[in-house]
Protein backbone atom coordinates (compact mmCIF):
# COMPACT_ATOMS: atom_id res chain seq x y z
CA UNK A 1 0.00 0.00 0.00
CA UNK A 2 1.07 3.53 -0.69
CA UNK A 3 1.51 6.17 1.97
CA UNK A 4 -1.53 8.40 2.47
CA UNK A 5 -1.28 11.81 0.75
CA UNK A 6 0.37 14.56 2.80
CA UNK A 7 -2.13 17.18 1.61
CA UNK A 8 -5.87 16.88 1.11
CA UNK A 9 -7.09 16.39 -2.45
CA UNK A 10 -7.55 19.71 -4.27
CA UNK A 11 -11.20 19.65 -5.32
CA UNK A 12 -11.59 22.01 -8.28
CA UNK A 13 -14.40 24.50 -8.61
CA UNK A 14 -16.20 24.25 -11.95
CA UNK A 15 -18.26 27.11 -13.34
CA UNK A 16 -20.31 25.96 -16.32
CA UNK A 17 -21.60 29.30 -17.59
CA UNK A 18 -19.49 32.37 -16.90
CA UNK A 19 -20.42 35.32 -19.08
CA UNK A 20 -17.56 37.35 -20.56
CA UNK A 21 -18.45 40.95 -19.75
CA UNK A 22 -17.66 44.02 -21.92
CA UNK A 23 -14.53 44.67 -19.83
CA UNK A 24 -13.22 41.24 -21.06
CA UNK A 25 -13.45 39.66 -17.59
CA UNK A 26 -15.32 36.79 -16.02
CA UNK A 27 -15.92 36.32 -12.32
CA UNK A 28 -14.83 33.13 -10.64
CA UNK A 29 -14.98 32.76 -6.84
CA UNK A 30 -15.29 36.55 -6.37
CA UNK A 31 -12.17 37.31 -8.45
CA UNK A 32 -11.90 38.62 -12.02
CA UNK A 33 -10.02 36.99 -14.90
CA UNK A 34 -9.54 38.39 -18.42
CA UNK A 35 -10.58 36.58 -21.58
CA UNK A 36 -9.60 37.40 -25.22
CA UNK A 37 -11.79 39.74 -27.27
CA UNK A 38 -12.97 36.89 -29.51
CA UNK A 39 -15.09 35.53 -26.63
CA UNK A 40 -16.64 38.87 -25.58
CA UNK A 41 -20.27 38.49 -24.39
CA UNK A 42 -20.13 34.71 -24.79
CA UNK A 43 -20.51 32.00 -22.17
CA UNK A 44 -17.36 30.13 -21.15
CA UNK A 45 -16.55 27.37 -18.67
CA UNK A 46 -13.90 27.66 -15.99
CA UNK A 47 -12.03 25.31 -13.68
CA UNK A 48 -10.39 26.80 -10.61
CA UNK A 49 -8.10 24.88 -8.28
CA UNK A 50 -5.79 26.18 -5.54
CA UNK A 51 -3.20 27.61 -7.93
CA UNK A 52 -4.73 28.13 -11.39
CA UNK A 53 -7.90 29.08 -13.22
CA UNK A 54 -8.39 27.47 -16.64
CA UNK A 55 -10.98 28.95 -18.98
CA UNK A 56 -12.60 26.91 -21.75
CA UNK A 57 -14.84 27.72 -24.71
CA UNK A 58 -16.58 24.45 -25.37
CA UNK A 59 -13.78 21.92 -24.94
CA UNK A 60 -11.01 24.28 -26.10
CA UNK A 61 -8.69 25.72 -23.45
CA UNK A 62 -8.52 29.46 -24.20
CA UNK A 63 -6.83 30.98 -21.13
CA UNK A 64 -4.90 30.08 -17.98
CA UNK A 65 -4.50 32.51 -15.08
CA UNK A 66 -2.94 32.20 -11.63
CA UNK A 67 -5.65 31.91 -8.97
CA UNK A 68 -6.43 35.20 -7.19
CA UNK A 69 -8.03 35.71 -3.78
CA UNK A 70 -11.57 37.13 -3.56
CA UNK A 71 -11.51 40.73 -4.78
CA UNK A 72 -8.38 40.03 -6.86
CA UNK A 73 -7.94 40.56 -10.57
CA UNK A 74 -5.80 38.86 -13.21
CA UNK A 75 -5.64 40.82 -16.47
CA UNK A 76 -3.58 39.94 -19.52
CA UNK A 77 -3.15 43.00 -21.75
CA UNK A 78 -2.86 40.78 -24.84
CA UNK A 79 -6.55 39.92 -24.38
CA UNK A 80 -7.53 43.43 -25.51
CA UNK A 81 -7.53 44.94 -29.01
CA UNK A 82 -4.51 47.09 -29.86
CA UNK A 83 -4.70 50.46 -28.08
CA UNK A 84 -7.43 49.47 -25.61
CA UNK A 85 -5.32 47.88 -22.87
CA UNK A 86 -4.65 51.26 -21.19
CA UNK A 87 -8.39 51.74 -20.63
CA UNK A 88 -8.77 48.29 -19.17
CA UNK A 89 -5.80 48.60 -16.87
CA UNK A 90 -6.88 52.06 -15.78
CA UNK A 91 -3.36 53.33 -16.24
CA UNK A 92 -2.83 56.75 -14.67
CA UNK A 93 0.37 57.21 -16.69
CA UNK A 94 -1.40 56.51 -19.98
CA UNK A 95 -4.14 58.96 -19.03
CA UNK A 96 -1.56 61.65 -18.21
CA UNK A 97 0.19 61.04 -21.54
CA UNK A 98 -3.10 61.48 -23.43
CA UNK A 99 -3.77 64.72 -21.55
CA UNK A 100 -0.27 66.05 -22.40
CA UNK A 101 -0.96 65.28 -26.06
CA UNK A 102 -3.99 67.59 -25.89
CA UNK A 103 -1.90 70.51 -24.64
CA UNK A 104 0.72 71.52 -22.08
CA UNK A 105 -1.76 73.12 -19.68
CA UNK A 106 -4.23 70.23 -20.10
CA UNK A 107 -1.38 67.89 -19.12
CA UNK A 108 -0.46 69.98 -16.07
CA UNK A 109 -4.13 70.21 -15.11
CA UNK A 110 -4.54 66.42 -15.37
CA UNK A 111 -1.37 65.90 -13.35
CA UNK A 112 -2.71 68.17 -10.60
CA UNK A 113 -6.10 66.44 -10.81
CA UNK A 114 -4.59 62.97 -10.47
CA UNK A 115 -1.93 63.98 -7.95
CA UNK A 116 -2.30 62.65 -4.45
CA UNK A 117 -2.36 59.32 -2.70
CA UNK A 118 -5.37 57.81 -4.55
CA UNK A 119 -5.23 58.95 -8.19
CA UNK A 120 -7.63 56.27 -9.47
CA UNK A 121 -10.45 57.87 -7.44
CA UNK A 122 -10.29 60.91 -9.76
CA UNK A 123 -9.78 59.12 -13.06
CA UNK A 124 -13.37 59.71 -14.16
CA UNK A 125 -12.76 63.43 -13.89
CA UNK A 126 -9.61 63.09 -16.01
CA UNK A 127 -11.58 61.16 -18.64
CA UNK A 128 -14.22 63.92 -18.52
CA UNK A 129 -11.47 66.48 -19.15
CA UNK A 130 -10.35 64.54 -22.24
CA UNK A 131 -13.96 64.34 -23.47
CA UNK A 132 -14.16 68.13 -23.17
CA UNK A 133 -11.20 68.32 -25.57
CA UNK A 134 -13.14 66.19 -28.06
CA UNK A 135 -16.29 68.28 -27.65
CA UNK A 136 -14.91 71.83 -27.53
CA UNK A 137 -11.51 71.42 -29.15
CA UNK A 138 -8.05 71.15 -27.67
CA UNK A 139 -7.35 74.88 -27.95
CA UNK A 140 -10.38 75.99 -25.95
CA UNK A 141 -9.79 73.43 -23.22
CA UNK A 142 -6.09 74.39 -23.15
CA UNK A 143 -7.05 78.05 -22.58
CA UNK A 144 -9.61 77.12 -19.90
CA UNK A 145 -7.05 74.94 -18.09
CA UNK A 146 -4.48 77.73 -18.25
CA UNK A 147 -6.98 80.17 -16.68
CA UNK A 148 -8.03 77.68 -14.02
CA UNK A 149 -4.42 76.88 -13.11
CA UNK A 150 -3.66 80.60 -12.79
CA UNK A 151 -6.30 80.76 -10.05
CA UNK A 152 -5.32 77.36 -8.58
CA UNK A 153 -8.74 75.88 -9.38
CA UNK A 154 -8.60 72.14 -10.09
CA UNK A 155 -12.23 71.20 -10.73
CA UNK A 156 -13.40 69.69 -14.03
CA UNK A 157 -16.99 70.83 -13.50
CA UNK A 158 -15.66 74.40 -13.32
CA UNK A 159 -13.82 73.90 -16.62
CA UNK A 160 -17.04 72.53 -18.11
CA UNK A 161 -19.00 75.58 -16.98
CA UNK A 162 -16.30 77.89 -18.33
CA UNK A 163 -16.46 76.21 -21.74
CA UNK A 164 -20.27 76.20 -21.86
CA UNK A 165 -20.40 79.88 -20.93
CA UNK A 166 -17.77 80.78 -23.54
CA UNK A 167 -19.67 78.76 -26.14
CA UNK A 168 -22.94 80.53 -25.32
CA UNK A 169 -21.24 83.94 -25.51
CA UNK A 170 -19.68 83.06 -28.87
CA UNK A 171 -23.01 81.95 -30.32
CA UNK A 172 -24.73 85.09 -28.98
CA UNK A 173 -22.03 87.28 -30.55
CA UNK A 174 -22.39 85.51 -33.87
CA UNK A 175 -26.20 86.02 -33.79
CA UNK A 176 -25.70 89.73 -33.06
CA UNK A 177 -23.11 90.02 -35.83
CA UNK A 178 -25.47 88.24 -38.26
CA UNK A 179 -28.28 90.71 -37.41
CA UNK A 180 -25.92 93.65 -37.87
CA UNK A 181 -24.90 92.38 -41.35
CA UNK A 182 -28.53 92.01 -42.43
CA UNK A 183 -30.41 95.20 -41.41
Amino acid sequence: MLEPPAEPFDVPLWVDEAKVHPDHHIQIACALYSVPTLYLRKKVRARADKTTVKIYFGTKLIKVHPRKPPGGRSTDTSDYPAGKAAYALRSVDALLARAKDKGAHVGVYAKRLLGGPLPWTRMRQAYALLRLCDKYGDGRVEAACQSALAFDVVDVSRITRMLKTASKLASARSRIAARADHP
